[in-house]
């Protein structure tokens, strides 16, 4: 039997690109090293030659750049079922870091242990292909979000999405989702201060469309929030539907 629970990679992967029995079944079986990680440490650093890729079992982690000032901008955030660094399978040297946010379980897969086991079951690969993509169309909607989008808008946005990614994967239960997001990550992912992102969540608290607690995320008002945060989760490529009620 494994040591790590495939659950989320399977949810994650069929729902983006319907998977037979027998692809689950070998993904259940995928040869993985799995690590325990504390909050705020580096998993893969800018510059560095990964002889492996790794999957998000439990936690929350993000893609982040530092700039010469030592300003991060955080570029995604990564749930269970992610591959965040499925790139380096083909392209030597990573451009960004990646790094957990909270205590994190991960599962590395060495990479050519991950090419054979592609050249096996070329439909896996093509969802993970298929994957790659989405994450390319993800971060083109982050750029509109953080460059032409007011912050009351882009924060709507970006809950709208955890929500919804989460709900595709089991871990939102339709109408909220546990986001242990500190306002400092929302302000470095969205590219407001703290003071900032702290106005906006008062703003969608009292428009009576959200409600967080602790790390708890309450949505009350679905199509509030998707008008807010002007969301539409076609970006998201998903073959079956995930969208929150």
């Amino acid at each position: 039997m494994p040591d790590f629970d495939a659950s989320a990679l399977i949810r994650r992967l069929d729902s983006i690109a319907a998977l037979g029995e027998a692809e689950k079944q070998a993904l259940v079986a995928l040869p993985m090293q799995v690590a325990e990680l504390k909050s705020n440490r580096d998993i893969v650093r800018q510059g560095s030659r990964p002889s492996a890729s790794f999957l998000m079992l439990k936690g929350l982690a993000c893609s982040f750049k530092v700039t010469g000032e030592g300003k991060r901008q955080i570029l995604a955030f990564h749930i269970p079922g992610d591959m965040p660094d499925l790139q380096s399978l083909h392209l030597t040297v990573l451009d960004c870091s990646i790094g957990t946010i909270t205590p994190c379980t991960i599962g590395f897969v060495q990479h050519q242990a991950l090419q054979d086991f592609c050249d096996r079951f070329p439909r896996i690969a093509r969802a993970f292909w298929r994957q790659t993509l989405i994450d390319a169309a993800t971060y083109r909607e982050w750029i509109v979000n953080t460059g032409r989008r007011p912050a009351y808008e882009r924060m709507a946005h970006l809950l709208c999405e955890a929500v919804v990614r989460l709900r595709a994967v089991g871990l939102a239960d339709g109408d909220g989702c546990d986001l242990p997001i500190t306002q400092s990550e929302f302000g470095d992912a969205l590219g407001l201060s703290t003071v900032h992102v702290n106005r906006v969540l008062q703003e969608l608290r009292g428009a009576g469309l959200i409600v967080f607690k602790g790390s708890a995320l309450s949505v009350l008002d679905w199509d509030g929030l998707r008008a807010a945060g002007d969301f539409d989760p076609a970006y998201l490529h998903f073959e079956q539907g995930a969208e929150a009620p």
